[in-house]
């Protein structure tokens, strides 16, 4: 009997280059401003990327009127980062990371 989405254990994440970059200009901006505020950062976004693995599901929709209704799932990090992914199956595909204190109306 297949499962259903609720009743899954555990999800690959695949890491986009593109998020992989992005986690790589957050840091390095916060590794010119503190190198130990940038390692906390890097290794809480390593955490929190690592538990999409475990009930992606729960995280909030990530809508806008521009953007298909239910594709994406945005997840807060540190207060200020939102990981943007979508679920396919039983992969995580983390695609954005972004600093929701600068502009990515780009996105939309």
């Amino acid at each position: 009997m297949p499962k259903d989405e609720t009743s899954r254990n555990e999800y690959s994440v695949i890491v986009s280059e593109r998020s992989a970059a992005m986690l790589k200009s957050h840091v390095g901006f916060m590794a010119r401003i503190s190198p130990n505020a940038a390692e906390k950062l890097r290794r809480r976004m390593i955490d929190e990327i690592k538990s999409l693995s475990f009930m992606p599901q729960s995280c909030p929709w990530f809508n806008h009127a521009e953007i298909p209704k239910n594709k994406y799932r945005k997840k807060l990090v540190a207060k200020r980062y939102l990981l943007i992914f979508q679920i396919k199956g039983d992969t995580v595909f983390l695609d954005y990371i972004l600093d929701c204190r600068q502009n990515y109306s780009w996105l939309i």
